[in-house]
C-alpha cells in the first residue's frame, strides 16, 4: 500500500485523518460514504453518534474527569466540497480520490481542488474524537452536508437536538485571525427562452474557449479583480458578432460552481465564411484589452478560436443574451461603511449553461446587509427580464452579526497572544459560514470561527498551509483545555 504523502506531516492525528477523507469522494450531495466514515470510526471509540434525516452527522463525547461541568463545546464543519478541475484533468469527483502532494511548505490537490476547506476542520474533529490526550468539558461534534450549495446541512439542524453553549466553528481560512460574523446570500436562477432555427447551409462552426484565469472563492476572493470567464467570452462574442453581422450561437457553457469564480467558458458559433477573418479579428482584439485589463489581477487570459463542425441549429438571435450577461451586476457592488476594505455587497456571475430551448444563468448574491443583498438579487433578476427571460430567487440566508463582547473570543485572543506576542485579527468576512443559519436555530450561543490558512478555495489552486494547520490545532486544543 502507498505512504500517504501527508504521512510525515505534523500534527499526525490530523494529516492522518486528512489523508483518509482525501480518499473518499464527497462533492455535494455526494457526502453519505465519507458520513458513514466518520459514524463508523466514532461508534468504534464507543461514543453516541446519529446520523440525522438529510444526513448531518452529530457525535457526543463525554467530559475528561474534573471537567463535566464545563460549559458544553459544539465543533462545527461541513464535510463537502466544491468540484472544480483544470481542463484536461480527467477527474470524476463522484468515484475518485484527491491526490494531495506537498510542495514548498503546502499541501495541494493534483489537478484538483484539495477539499481543505472544510477537509481541514472536519479531520480536526476525527482526530478530537479519537484523542485521549486533550482534556475538554462535554464536546459535541456537528459534521453537516450540503454546505457548498446553500448551506442545506446547517438549515437542517433541528432545535433542541444540540446541548452545549459554545460553538466553534472550523471554516475559516487565515491563521491567526478569529472571525465574528459573515454576510448572507442569496441564488439567482435566470433562465432566457431562445428560438433556435436551422444554421445556414454553408456556415462554419467554431469553437470559442476562454481559459488561464485564476477562478476563485466567489466571496473570499471577490474583491481581487479576478477575470470572470462567462463576462468575458460574452464580451469577445459581442465583438465577434459586431465585426460578423452572420454570426449566430448555438451552444454556450461557463463556470461549475454559483459560489466559485468562472475560470473557463467556451462557446459554439457559426458564421458566414467570408466574415471569419473577422470575427477572429475582433476576438483577438477584444482578448488583448481584456488581457491588458487584467495584467496584474489574472494574467492568464487566454482565448482561443477553432474551427469545428457546424451544428444543425442555431438560436435565431442571442443578442438579448450577451446584452443581459454584459449588464448583470458582476463583483463588488459595496464595500462596508464601517470595515474598510471589506466587502459588503457582492455578486457572482457563476454558471452558464445552454439547452435545446434557451440558457439559464445562475448568480450569487452576498451581503452583510440583508435589505441590500436582496436589492442587488433583484438587479440581477431584472437584467434577464428586461432581456425576455425569468428569474428565480432563492431562499435567502441571514449574515451572522459580530459579537465584540464574545466570551469565547475573548479567551481565544488571549490564547493567541501568549503563544505568539501578537493580537490576532478579529473581523467579519465576506463569504457565507453556517454561524449564520446554526445561530438563528440557537441564538444563545456564543459563536467564534477559526482555521488554518486556505488560499484559492473553491479552485483547483486551493492549497493550505502545513503551519498554519499545526497553529491552529494548537489554538483548538488550548481553547478545548482552558473553556
Amino acid at each position: 500500500m502507498a505512504v500517504s504523502p501527508l504521512a510525515e506531516l505534523s500534527p499526525a492525528a490530523l494529516w492522518r485523518a486528512f489523508a483518509d477523507l482525501c480518499a473518499i469522494p464527497h462533492p455535494s450531495r455526494h457526502e453519505a460514504a465519507v458520513i458513514a466514515f466518520l459514524h463508523g470510526r466514532a461508534v468504534a471509540k464507543g461514543l453516541p453518534a446519529e446520523i440525522d434525516g438529510k444526513g448531518n452527522l452529530i457525535v457526543r463525547k463525554p467530559a475528561t474527569p474534573g471537567k463535566e461541568k464545563r460549559p458544553g463545546v459544539i465543533l462545527q464543519a461541513h464535510v463537502d466540497m466544491v468540484p472544480q478541475a483544470n481542463a484536461g484533468t480527467a477527474h470524476d469527483f463522484a468515484a475518485d480520490p484527491i491526490r494531495p502532494r506537498v510542495e514548498d511548505g503546502w499541501v495541494k490537490a493534483t489537478g484538483t481542488t484539495l477539499g481543505a476547506d472544510n477537509g481541514i476542520g472536519a479531520a480536526a474533529m476525527l482526530a478530537l474524537i479519537e484523542d485521549t490526550a486533550v482534556a475538554h468539558g462535554p464536546l459535541e461534534f456537528l459534521f453537516t452536508v450540503e454546505e457548498e450549495i446553500g448551506l442545506n446541512g446547517a438549515r437542517a439542524v433541528a432545535p433542541g437536538v444540540l446541548r452545549g453553549s459554545i460553538l466553534l466553528n472550523l471554516d475559516s481560512e487565515d491563521d491567526g485571525r478569529i472571525t465574528i460574523g459573515c454576510a448572507g446570500g442569496r441564488d439567482v436562477t435566470s433562465s432566457l427562452p431562445l428560438p433556435r432555427v436551422a444554421a445556414t447551409p454553408g456556415s462554419a462552426g467554431f469553437r470559442v474557449q476562454v481559459s488561464g484565469l485564476k477562478g476563485g472563492h466567489s466571496g473570499l476572493d471577490i474583491h481581487k479583480g479576478l477575470g470572470n470567464a462567462v463576462r468575458i467570452l460574452a464580451r469577445a462574442l459581442r465583438a465577434a458578432a459586431a465585426a460578423a453581422p452572420s454570426l449566430r450561437l448555438a451552444e454556450i457553457a461557463g463556470g461549475t460552481a454559483r459560489n466559485a469564480i468562472p475560470r473557463e467558458a467556451a462557446a459554439l458559433i457559426v458564421l458566414s465564411p467570408g466574415e471569419e477573418a473577422a470575427a477572429r479579428a475582433a476576438i483577438a482584439a477584444a482578448a488583448r484589452d481584456m488581457a491588458a485589463e487584467l495584467t496584474l489581477a489574472d494574467p492568464g487570459l487566454t482565448i482561443a478560436v477553432e474551427a469545428t463542425a457546424a451544428p444543425a441549429a442555431v438560436f435565431a438571435d442571442a443578442t438579448p443574451l450577451l446584452r443581459a450577461i454584459n449588464a448583470c451586476p458582476d463583483g463588488i457592488a459595496r464595500l462596508n461603511d464601517t470595515l474598510p476594505g471589506v466587502p459588503e455587497t457582492s455578486c457572482n456571475l457563476g454558471v452558464i449553461a445552454s439547452g435545446e430551448n434557451g440558457v439559464e444563468i445562475v448568480t450569487m448574491v452576498r451581503s452583510s446587509v440583508d435589505s441590500a443583498r436582496d436589492a442587488l438579487a433583484d438587479r440581477v433578476a431584472d437584467a434577464f427580464a428586461l432581456a425576455g427571460g425569468t428569474a428565480r430567487l432563492g431562499t435567502p440566508y441571514p449574515g451572522w452579526k459580530p459579537n465584540p463582547a464574545s466570551p469565547t473570543l475573548a479567551l481565544l485572543g488571549e490564547l493567541h497572544r501568549r503563544r505568539t506576542g501578537q493580537e490576532p485579527l478579529v473581523d467579519s468576512v465576506h463569504a457565507g459560514l453556517e454561524c449564520a443559519i446554526l445561530g438563528a436555530t440557537y441564538p444563545n450561543w456564543d459563536m467564534v470561527s477559526i482555521g488554518p490558512s486556505i488560499r484559492s478555495p473553491h479552485s483547483p489552486d486551493e492549497r493550505v498551509e502545513i503551519a498554519s494547520v499545526g497553529n491552529f490545532w494548537t489554538l483548538l486544543t488550548a481553547a478545548l483545555e482552558a473553556v
